[in-house]
C-alpha cells in the first residue's frame, strides 16, 4: 500500500473514531487543511483525501467558504467497526482530540497551571535578554552540542545530584522528547525489543512504535520498577535498552527507593543492557533523591531532564547527560536531524537558572504542589476514590477507580460534559490486557467541582462505599 494511501486512512480512521465515541460532537468544525497537515505531518492533499474519505461516509460534510463539519450521522456498522480496528493501537489519539479542544475542567492535563510556572521570573529576563548589550542575534549559528554556558550551569547542577559530569558530556535539545526521539534515532532499529515502564510515558510508547520496534513493559511498583518483572522480561527478550522514570513518576506519582535503584543496575550489568533515565521534575526533587545515573556514573545509563515541565511549555529546552561516546553520536543524530537548537532559549534559559529568583521559584512551586497534592487526597477520598499513593511527588496522582467502571468510558462520558480526563489503561504498554481501572489525575485541577458533581453522578453509592474500604 502506498504510504500516502496509508496516511489518509489512518487520519480519517482517528478522526471517524472521535466521532463514534461523542468526543467531536455534531457541528464540530473540523481543522483547516493546512492545521490538519501540519498536525499529522503530511501534505494538504493527503488530508483533503481523507477528509473527502469522511464526507463519503458520512462522518462529515464541507461547507463552502466555512470549512468542515462533524454532521452527527452514523456510518453503517462495518464502517465503524473498520475505524475502531484501525485505531486499537492508537487510544492516545482520543487523548490529543481532547487535548486540541476546549475543556472546561482539565483533570487529565500532563502540564501545571500557566500561573505556577510563568510568573515574574521569566517576564523581567525575556525583557532583558531582548534588550541587552550582546541581544539576542549574536552567534547565529552555535556548536550543535549546545549552548556551553547552560551546559556549564547543568554540569555544576549534575554534579550536586553526585552526577559527576562536565560540560562536553552534556547535549541540549528541544525538551524531553526530543532527546528521546534522538536516542531511539539512533541506538534502535525496526523490530528490536525495548523495556519500558508500565504503566509510563505514553508519549515515549508512540515514538517507539513510530521507530519499529516491540516494546515490553515492565511493572511499576510503589517502589520502582519490579526487579523480578525486569530481570524476567529483560533475559527473555535480549532487550538493549530500558527507559523509566525514577522519580516524580509519570503517572504514578511515585519515586524510586534507594534500595531499588541499586537491584535495577545490577539486572542491567548482569543482563548487559542501557538504561535511559527520565528526570523531567528533577529540579523539583532533593539532589540527594535516588537517580541512576548518580549510582551508576553514566557508564551504562543516559540521562535526560527538562524544563517544559518547570518554567515553561514554551521553552523547549531539555538536555542529555551521557558518556563521551554516547554524546557524540548524539550531536551527529542532532546535526543530521534539526542540524541545531535554538540558542535564544538555551540563552533564556541559562539566564534564569543563575538569577536568584530561580530558587524562589522552586521553593514556590514546590509549595504549591505540596498544598494541591493534600487539598486533593481530600476531595479524592471524600469522593469515594482511592489514590494509589498518598504522598506522591510532581503533578500527578494515580487513582483507583471503582470495581467494574471502565476508564476508557469513563473518559468518554466525562468529555460529552467538557470535563478532560487521563484514562490509565492509554499508560499501559499492552492495552488490551492492561488495567483498565484507574485515572491519572492532575493534582492543581482535582479540587474543580465540576469534576465532584461528574463523579458523584457517574458511579453508585455502593461501588463508592467498597473503594474507601479497601486496606
Amino acid at each position: 500500500m502506498p504510504e500516502a494511501d496509508s496516511k489518509t486512512r489512518q487520519i480519517a480512521a482517528r478522526i471517524a473514531l472521535s466521532i463514534d465515541e461523542g468526543v467531536l460532537c455534531k457541528g464540530t468544525k473540523l481543522r483547516s487543511l493546512r492545521a490538519a497537515a501540519t498536525a499529522y505531518g503530511v501534505s494538504k492533499n493527503t488530508v483533503v483525501e481523507a477528509y473527502d474519505r469522511l464526507i463519503a461516509r458520512g462522518y462529515v460534510e464541507a461547507r463552502q467558504g466555512a470549512g468542515y463539519f462533524v454532521t452527527g450521522i452514523r456510518p453503517r456498522a462495518e464502517d465503524s467497526v473498520t475505524a475502531r480496528q484501525a485505531e486499537a493501537v492508537d487510544i492516545a489519539t482520543l487523548l490529543r482530540e481532547q487535548l486540541e479542544h476546549s475543556f472546561t475542567a482539565r483533570l487529565g492535563e500532563g502540564r501545571p497551571p500557566a500561573e505556577w510556572v510563568e510568573g515574574s521570573v521569566l517576564k523581567s529576563h525575556l525583557r532583558n535578554i531582548a534588550s541587552g548589550q550582546r541581544g539576542l542575534f549574536e552567534h547565529a549559528y552555535e556548536s550543535p552540542i549546545g549552548f556551553m554556558p547552560l551546559r556549564e550551569t547543568l554540569s555544576r547542577i549534575l554534579n550536586e545530584r553526585s552526577i559527576s559530569t562536565g560540560p562536553e558530556n552534556i547535549l541540549l535539545t528541544i525538551g524531553a522528547n526530543h532527546a528521546f526521539d534522538l536516542i531511539i534515532r539512533q541506538y534502535l532499529r525496526p523490530g528490536d525489543v525495548v523495556l519500558t515502564d508500565s504503566p509510563g510515558y505514553y508519549p515515549l510508547f508512540a515514538k517507539l512504535t513510530l521507530a519499529g520496534t516491540r516494546m515490553v513493559g515492565v511493572r511499576r511498583g510503589r517502589e520502582g520498577p519490579d526487579p523480578e518483572d525486569l530481570a524476567r522480561k529483560a533475559q527473555a527478550s535480549g532487550a538493549r535498552f530500558f527507559f523509566t522514570q525514577s522519580l516524580a513518576h509519570n503517572p504514578t506519582g511515585g519515586s524510586l527507593t534507594l534500595g531499588r535503584a541499586h537491584e535495577v543496575l545490577s539486572i542491567a550489568e548482569q543482563l548487559d543492557f542501557m538504561v535511559v533515565e527520565d528526570d523531567a521534575f528533577g529540579d523539583l526533587m532533593p539532589a540527594s533523591a535516588p537517580r541512576l545515573a548518580a549510582l551508576d556514573q553514566l557508564r551504562r545509563v543516559i540521562y535526560v531532564g527538562t524544563f517544559a515541565k518547570i518554567l515553561s511549555a514554551s521553552l523547549r529546552v531539555g538536555y542529555v547527560a551521557a558518556s563521551p561516546e554516547v554524546i557524540g553520536n548524539l550531536v551527529n543524530m542532532k546535526m543530521l536531524t534539526i542540524v541545531n537548537s535554538s540558542g535564544y532559549v538555551e540563552r533564556i534559559v541559562h539566564t534564569v537558572l543563575n538569577d536568584g529568583h530561580y530558587r524562589h521559584h522552586l521553593k514556590r512551586l514546590n509549595g504549591r504542589i505540596r498544598e494541591a497534592q493534600s487539598s486533593a487526597v481530600r476531595t479524592l477520598r471524600r469522593l469515594g476514590l482511592e489514590p494509589w499513593l498518598e504522598d506522591v511527588d510532581g503533578y500527578y496522582i494515580w487513582i483507583t477507580l471503582p470495581e467494574g467502571v471502565d476508564d476508557i468510558e469513563l473518559t468518554r462520558r466525562a468529555a460529552r460534559e467538557s470535563i478532560f480526563l487521563a484514562p490509565g489503561s492509554v499508560f499501559e504498554v499492552d492495552r488490551s490486557v492492561g488495567d483498565r481501572g484507574h485515572l491519572r489525575l492532575n493534582i492543581a485541577y482535582v479540587g474543580d467541582p465540576k469534576f465532584a458533581d461528574f463523579i458523584g453522578r457517574a458511579f453508585p453509592t455502593e461501588a463508592k462505599l467498597v473503594i474507601a474500604s479497601r486496606p
